[in-house]
C-alpha cells in the first residue's frame, strides 16, 4: 500500500461519530487535511501493519495492545472524545514513547454546571414537586407551599471534586453570594482559594453544606465512598447533586436518605444506564431524575471537533496540545469511570 499523501487518522470514536462531532464546515477541514480511516474500535488492533505504522492520530480510545503500540512507530496523539479516560492501553508505553493521551471532556462543564444549578434550584423551591401537584389539581398556593422551601442565595455550598465541572459550577454559583467549600484531595490548598474556594475536608464539607455538588471522577481509591455514614453525616433537609458518575456513590443508600426525609436529591447518572425501568428510585419521591442528558447538546459535542482539529493543527507542528485536557501520568491509570454506551 502507497504511503498516504496525507497524515493518517484512524477513526474510532464510538459512540461518538464524525458527524456528531464536527460541524459540516469542520468534517470539510478534517478531511482536506487528512486521511480519514474509519473503523470500530475493537478492529484497531486488527489493522495491517502499515496502516498503523502510518498512523499520526486516533480519534476515540479504542482498546490499545501494547503489540499495536509498538507497531504505531509515527503515533502522535490519542484524541478521547468520550470524555472518560479509560484504563485499556498501557500508559507506561505510551508517555515514555511521548505519545498524547487528551480528552475533549471539558465541553461538557458548563452545560453539565448549568443543569445542576436548575437541580439546586428545582430542590430548594420544590418546583418540579408542585408542578406535578398542579397538574393534578393538588396544588398548594402562597405560602403554604413554601413549607420547606429554602433560598440558594447566601446559603453553604459544597463540592466534591474541582476539575473543569467543579470550576464551571463555581462561576455559576458565585452570584448567589453563597460560601463555596470544595473537598478534592487532588488539589493543593492554594490552588482551591485562587479560584476563590474554601478548601475543607470531606467531613467539613458534608456536614456543612446545605447543598452539595459531586462532580468528582470515579477512581480505583473512590468507589462508593459516599456511603450512608456520609448521608448520615449531612444535615437534616440538605440536598445533594450528583453528576459525575453514580460509582461514587452507595445509590442504595442515597436513595434510603432520601425515603427517609433526610436529604433531597437529584441525580444526572445511575448504577446502570439505560435503567431498568422497574427500578425504585423512578417513584421516589424527593428525588429529581435526569437521564445522562447534562452534557448532551449539539453545542458542546461540535465543540469537541474544533478542539481536536486545533489540536492536531498544533501537534503538526511540533507544538503540545493545548486544547484538549492532557492524560496524567500519575493519575490516568486510576480511572475508572464506564464508558459511555449512548450520546
Amino acid at each position: 500500500m502507497a504511503k498516504h499523501p496525507k497524515p493518517l487518522v484512524i477513526s474510532a470514536p464510538d459512540p461518538r461519530s464524525i458527524d456528531l462531532i464536527f460541524t459540516d464546515e469542520k468534517k470539510a477541514e478534517l478531511f482536506d487535511r487528512y486521511a480519514i480511516h474509519e473503523v470500530e474500535p475493537e478492529q484497531v488492533n486488527q489493522l495491517d501493519k502499515e496502516q498503523l505504522q502510518n498512523a499520526r492520530y486516533i480519534l476515540g480510545q479504542p482498546p490499545l495492545s501494547l503489540k499495536t503500540l509498538q507497531t504505531m512507530k509515527h503515533l502522535k496523539c490519542i484524541f478521547n472524545v468520550e470524555s472518560n479516560l479509560l484504563n485499556n492501553m498501557p500508559y507506561d508505553y505510551v508517555f515514555e514513547n511521548g505519545i498524547h493521551v487528551v480528552t475533549t471532556g471539558a465541553v461538557f462543564a458548563e452545560p453539565v454546571a448549568e443543569l445542576g444549578l436548575a437541580m439546586a434550584l428545582s430542590l430548594a423551591r420544590n418546583v418540579v414537586d408542585a408542578d406535578v401537584a398542579f397538574q393534578a389539581g393538588d396544588e398548594l398556593w402562597g405560602f403554604e407551599s413554601n413549607q420547606s422551601a429554602t433560598l440558594l442565595s447566601g446559603s453553604n455550598i459544597g463540592i466534591i471534586g474541582f476539575g473543569d465541572l467543579g470550576r464551571a459550577l463555581a462561576k455559576l454559583l458565585a452570584g448567589f453570594r453563597a460560601e463555596i467549600r470544595v473537598y478534592d484531595p487532588w488539589l493543593p490548598e492554594s490552588l482551591l482559594k485562587e479560584q476563590g474556594v474554601i478548601p475543607v475536608s470531606m467531613h467539613e464539607v458534608l456536614t456543612t453544606s446545605n447543598t452539595l455538588f459531586v462532580v468528582a471522577s470515579v477512581t480505583s481509591e473512590n468507589q462508593h465512598f459516599l456511603n450512608a455514614d456520609a448521608f448520615a453525616s449531612m444535615q437534616r433537609g440538605s440536598s445533594f447533586i450528583l453528576l459525575s458518575r453514580a460509582e461514587v456513590v452507595d445509590f442504595d443508600a442515597l436513595m434510603a436518605a432520601v425515603e427517609s426525609g433526610h436529604l433531597t436529591a437529584a441525580s444526572d447518572v445511575f448504577p446502570d444506564e439505560p435503567l431498568a425501568t422497574n427500578h425504585p428510585v423512578r417513584k421516589l419521591k424527593g428525588f429529581i431524575r435526569s437521564a445522562h442528558r447534562a452534557g448532551a447538546l449539539d453545542a458542546a459535542f461540535k465543540r469537541m471537533g474544533e478542539m481536536v482539529l486545533e489540536d492536531m493543527d498544533l501537534i503538526d507542528r511540533n507544538l503540545p496540545p493545548l486544547r484538549c485536557k492532557r492524560a496524567e501520568r500519575e493519575t490516568v491509570s486510576r480511572m475508572r469511570s464506564k464508558p459511555v454506551t449512548q450520546n
